[in-house]
Parts: structure tokens; C-alpha cells; sequence
């Protein structure tokens, strides 16, 4: 049988066969290496529904280890980088994990196994060759992207990752230039990569798609005014386009952010044919029969002075659709305003929400390391066969980074959440996080 190779392998291994110079010290004295270590005791109360679990609750230690080489001297620097990932359960009874036996959904932090229990361990490594051209520099692998249109998650103990391709371009003044393909996908609770899905394609064993294409721009038009663009398609599920605009103006007391963001989500491919979303490319939403139909317009305020920070903001969907995104059902994050801790991310067909936050850095006291920061957001006009529905969402977290001393580096976080909807696939949630981390530079 011949062995498939994915097309980012294909290139990776094509990087490390260019000629590279001779001299290459810049490839071992750029380079540095981290290790992050995240113990992670996390809490989840359902507070509503009949459907197990009523409770989970998990804890583990996450091990990171991040390497990054420098580059090969020479018109084109080549270079490699490594990310080993690490985690072990210290805590997770099969009452508390929950998932019935034969089944290959994850708990909250762990991968399950036959039983229905979670692992004892489990761990991965990823990849990425890289080459840098003036000021264009292209990654081959393992990646971690934060961008309008895919942002990776790192909620719980380990981060999620994806696999592909990911060029930036920095050589217009003022620009960058974004683009690329992904794969595959390895979620935060899991070893293995997998193809991409939105919610409603039938979750774990749901239809999949390896091609997310991307492209966009930031533009600067001055330090205070940046503009973006970017383009987004997950074959056969959705395309979407964004427009970003981020603004930071000084006052006279204070400092003032507007943050607007704006996301059009249409058909690709198969999701645009009946017989395509009868096959099961589909996308959740109210009488939208699969199709991906939504708009979000959104805006964010914050008013910054002497360590407080005030912000107020609003998101209007619209369509018959879901927000569509890369969510396999098993951890995944959204550039929306309203994406916190519960992972309800107010994302429905017609939702309408308001958005509350303060924040505090305790620097402007003295006391460097330590803040908290306290948001509310409710959302309405959900469209449901049962009428408009609403729910709301309260965060609240603490948390202190040691700034200096044998303990530098050592930080401790508390996280708490409380979520109630009217939305009947929505259950009402309490949950707690705690986190002990640690970060240390190894060279």
C-alpha cells in the first residue's frame, strides 16, 4: 500500500533539502528554547437539563516545550522549529470525566479511552520548517495562528494546533500580507490530527474537510490607526470575509480604543447544494435547512486610565445561520467579542448582545503582576421554534505573575463563570478554573 503524505510534510521535507550556506551560526545563536509548565483543576457545574453530566471536573499538569531555531546566513534563511506537548491527569474519576464507553469524545482536559475514562497521559510533537526571504518569511507545519478568520485555542492544558501552511510578508512599508492553507487539526485534548467541521456537520463522527484557505492585510495607516482585511474558506463548508478596523486615541486624560469588526459567512462548495448538506456539510441555525447565511457586525470601546480599563461594546448577527467556524465539538476559539470562558460565544442565528468589562492592573498601585478583570455580556433575539430566546454570561477572574525573586516567573489564576440561557441546547453552567503556571527560558 502506498503511504499518503499531506502536502505541508511534502514541503517541510523540501526546506530542508535547499542548499543553505555553509556558515550557519545564526541558525544556533538566534535560537531559544521555553518550557511552560500549566497545572490546570478545573470545575464544571450544569446546572440544568437532564442529560448527563451534571458535574465535571478534572485536573492535570501540561508540560510545553517550545523550541525555536534562528536562521541559516545566506539570500534565503532556512531554520526548524519544535513544540512537544505534554499532559498527565492527576484527577479524573469515569463520573467526572464522563463519556459512555465506545464513544471518542474528550472530557474537558483529557482524551478517553476505551472505557469511557479519561487517559493517563497523552502527548505529541509537532514540526515546522521555515524559510525567511527579506522580509517574508513562510512556515511549514506544525502551527498556532491568531488571526480574524482562525484563532487557535489554549483554554485548558494543552493548546490546540494546526497543520499547514503560513506565509506573512512585511516588505511593503506599513503592510502586512498575510496567506496560506490548513490541513488538519489537533485539538487541546487529543494527539491525533484530524480534519476540520463546523458545528451542525454531526460532531465527532460528522462530515470533515482538510483545505482552509486564507488570506489578508493589516494596513497602518499611522500609530494610531491599523485596518485589516481577511478572506477565509473551509472547503465545502463556508467562505467568509472581514473587515477590521482598530483605533487608539489619546485624550487629553485617559486613552480611548474603538475596535470594529465585521464578518460576512456565505456557502462553499458542497454546503451550497441540497444534495451536499443531505451528504451532512451542514451548519447549525434556525430554519436555514444547513446553509451557511450570517453576518456579524461588532464594536468595542475601552477607556483606559491609570491602570483601570472601562470597555462597552455590542455584536448584532444576522441570517439564518450560526457563526461559522472551524469546530470539530471539542475546543475551538472565535475572533468575537463575545468568545469568554463558558465557550457560548453568543454566536447564534439573530443574536443580539451587549458587552460589559472592567479591568485592573494593580502596577498603579505598586504591585506589578497582579490583576483582575470582571465582564458581563447578554444577548437576545436568539431565533428558536420557540420564539426569541436570550442568556447571559458573568466572568470574573484573578491573577498574579511573580515579578522577581526564586519565584519568579510562577503564576497563579482564578477564573469563575456563571452562564444561564433560555436557549434549550444550551445547559446553564458554573464553572471554576484554577492555574498554577510556570515559564523557564532554557537558553
Amino acid at each position: 500500500m502506498t503511504r499518503k503524505h499531506h502536502p505541508w510534510i511534502i514541503g517541510a521535507l523540501a526546506l530542508t533539502a535547499l542548499p543553505v550556506s555553509s556558515n550557519a551560526a545564526g541558525l544556533v545563536e538566534d535560537a531559544h528554547a521555553r518550557l511552560d509548565a500549566r497545572n490546570l483543576y478545573l470545575n464544571q457545574d450544569n446546572r440544568s437539563g437532564s442529560a448527563t453530566p451534571s458535574k465535571q471536573e478534572e485536573w492535570g499538569q501540561g508540560l510545553l516545550l517550545d523550541f525555536t531555531s534562528g536562521y541559516t546566513e545566506g539570500p534565503i534563511g532556512v531554520g526548524l522549529d519544535a513544540l512537544g506537548l505534554l499532559g498527565i491527569r492527576l484527577d479524573s474519576g469515569k463520573g467526572t470525566h464522563y463519556n459512555p464507553q465506545g464513544t471518542n469524545r474528550a472530557g474537558l482536559m483529557f482524551p478517553t479511552d476505551s472505557d469511557g475514562r479519561a487517559v493517563d497521559e497523552f502527548s505529541s510533537l509537532g514540526m515546522t520548517g521555515k524559510f525567511r526571504l527579506a522580509k517574508t518569511e513562510a512556515r511549514l507545519g506544525t502551527l498556532r495562528p491568531r488571526m480574524p478568520v482562525l484563532v487557535f485555542n489554549d483554554g485548558r492544558l494543552l493548546p490546540e494546533t494546526f497543520e499547514g501552511l503560513h506565509v506573512t510578508s512585511k516588505d511593503l512599508e506599513n503592510l502586512t500580507l498575510t496567506g496560506g492553507q490548513i490541513q488538519r487539526v489537533k485539538s487541546r485534548t487529543s494527539s491525533n490530527s484530524e480534519g476540520m467541521a463546523i458545528a451542525g456537520a454531526g460532531g465527532a463522527t460528522g462530515k470533515r474537510s482538510n483545505e482552509f484557505n486564507f488570506i489578508g492585510l493589516d494596513y497602518s495607516l499611522s500609530h494610531e490607526l491599523t485596518l485589516q482585511y481577511y478572506y477565509g474558506e473551509l472547503k465545502d463548508f463556508y467562505q467568509q470575509h472581514f473587515l477590521g478596523l482598530v483605533h487608539q486615541h489619546a485624550l487629553p486624560l485617559g486613552r480611548l480604543k474603538t475596535d470594529l469588526r465585521f464578518f460576512d459567512s456565505s456557502p462553499s462548495g458542497r454546503n451550497g447544494n441540497q444534495s451536499g448538506r443531505d451528504e451532512g456539510y451542514r451548519s447549525a441555525g434556525f430554519q436555514n435547512d444547513g446553509k451557511v447565511d450570517n453576518r456579524v457586525i461588532a464594536g468595542l470601546f475601552t477607556y483606559s486610565l491609570a491602570g483601570h480599563d472601562f470597555s462597552l461594546g455590542y455584536q448584532h448577527l444576522s441570517g439564518s445561520s450560526d457563526f461559522p467556524f472551524v469546530n470539530q465539538g471539542d475546543g475551538s476559539t472565535t475572533y468575537l467579542i463575545t468568545d469568554r470562558q463558558t465557550g457560548a460565544r453568543f454566536q447564534k442565528a439573530g443574536e443580539q448582545t451587549w458587552v460589559a468589562q472592567y479591568a485592573y492592573d494593580f502596577a498603579a498601585l505598586g504591585v506589578p503582576g497582579l490583576t483582575t478583570q470582571l465582564a458581563y455580556q447578554r444577548g437576545s433575539h436568539i431565533k428558536t421554534a420557540q420564539g426569541d430566546q436570550h442568556e447571559w454570561e458573568r466572568n470574573v477572574s484573578v491573577s498574579y505573575v511573580v515579578q522577581s525573586g526564586p519565584l519568579k516567573n510562577v503564576g497563579v489564576s482564578w477564573r469563575n463563570a456563571s452562564l444561564r440561557s433560555t436557549y434549550d441546547a444550551q445547559r446553564d453552567i458554573d464553572e471554576n478554573r484554577l492555574y498554577l503556571t510556570y515559564s523557564l527560558p532554557l537558553f
